[in-house]
């Protein structure tokens, strides 16, 4: 029983990447469900179980008076790169799994002159709070970092963003 439990779970976690993966159903996505990202020109470059990188460009509609990339489009993207992890490993669970941002940080190390890419990789760390949500019937937390870069590879911004996990 418990291994179809966690076949399923693994179907539904890759069923979820191969829509995330393809640029015109996340646009979709993004449209539908969160427009400022879309907008912002938020791409998933690459997500799997373990990791996912999220870019934000420097344009028109993300930057700042001080011609670098607004804070709150970054953060857009860190939580966009933590939060497609929560959602793959929540995605088909029974019993059913609320999630929530409970928390962010943040730190600034230099302008987001260019296009950033945000990426974290705590994927296992959502799939064990998860699980433990289940087992335990507590909630859980997950406080899941993103590091976001340049062109260059330096760091712009790293992003701690708090993610709590409960079984319905």
């Amino acid at each position: 029983m418990e291994n179809n439990i966690q076949n399923a779970t693994e179907h539904n976690t890759a069923a979820f990447f191969s829509l995330i993966n393809n640029p015109f159903k996340l646009n979709l996505f993004l449209l539908k469900s969160l427009p400022a990202g879309y907008f912002s020109g938020l791409k998933v470059k690459a997500a799997n179980p373990s990791s996912c990188m999220v870019s934000i460009p420097f344009k028109w509609f993300t930057k700042n008076p001080f011609r670098s990339t607004y804070f709150a489009c970054l953060s857009m993207a860190a939580e966009l790169s933590t939060g497609i992890l929560a959602m793959a490993h929540v995605r088909g669970r029974k019993p059913s799994i609320s999630m929530l941002v409970t928390g962010i940080e943040g730190k600034f190390h230099k302008k987001a002159t260019g296009t950033s890419l945000f990426t974290c990789n705590d994927g296992d760390q959502f799939s064990q709070a998860i699980q433990t949500a289940i087992t335990a019937g507590q909630s859980q937390e997950v406080k899941a970092h993103s590091v976001g870069v340049n062109s260059v590879g330096e760091v712009v911004a790293e992003f701690w963003i708090t993610w709590s996990f409960k079984a319905k």
